[in-house]
């Protein structure tokens, strides 16, 4: 799970692991409850309800609200996204839907259509990437 006290402006640095990931190519519809960390790279199609990271790789996409401590999208989110810490959107990112989150950074090249609030303390940070992403399911789900 992310720190509350980190300084590090990648927001995965501090995720130790993936416990559940949905494979590219496979469509999942429902409810996240959770408080692990959860990387997408198929679609999903509900509400999330999750005390961890919730990563949206570039083959995911995401239908409806996602509520998560940490949020970084490389792929496609139509619906809301609210973090509690930190919400990253990279580059490769088409995201429709209202932003909430304390920290926003947002990749040159990222589509955002919906507007964007930030509570104290607040910051958005627009940032060219130049290291690639680093995700790995853990292979136990």
């Amino acid at each position: 799970m992310a720190s509350r006290k980190s300084n590090k402006r990648r927001t995965l640095d501090e995720v130790v692991r993936f416990t559940t990931s949905i494979g590219e190519g496979t469509r999942f519809t429902g409810t996240f409850n959770g408080g692990e960390n959860y990387v997408i790279q198929g679609s999903v199609t509900g509400d999330s309800t999750v005390d961890g990271a919730v990563v949206v790789a570039e083959t995911g996409e995401w239908i409806c609200t996602i509520n998560a401590s940490v949020v970084v999208v490389a792929g496609r989110v139509d619906g809301a996204i609210n973090a509690r810490e930190k919400l990253e959107i990279l580059a490769t990112a088409k995201v429709k839907g209202n932003l909430q989150s304390p920290v926003v950074a947002i990749a040159a090249g990222a589509v955002h259509e919906g507007e964007l609030r930030m509570g104290e303390p607040g910051r958005k940070t627009e940032f060219d990437e130049k290291r690639q992403p680093h995700i790995e399911p853990s292979g136990d789900a």
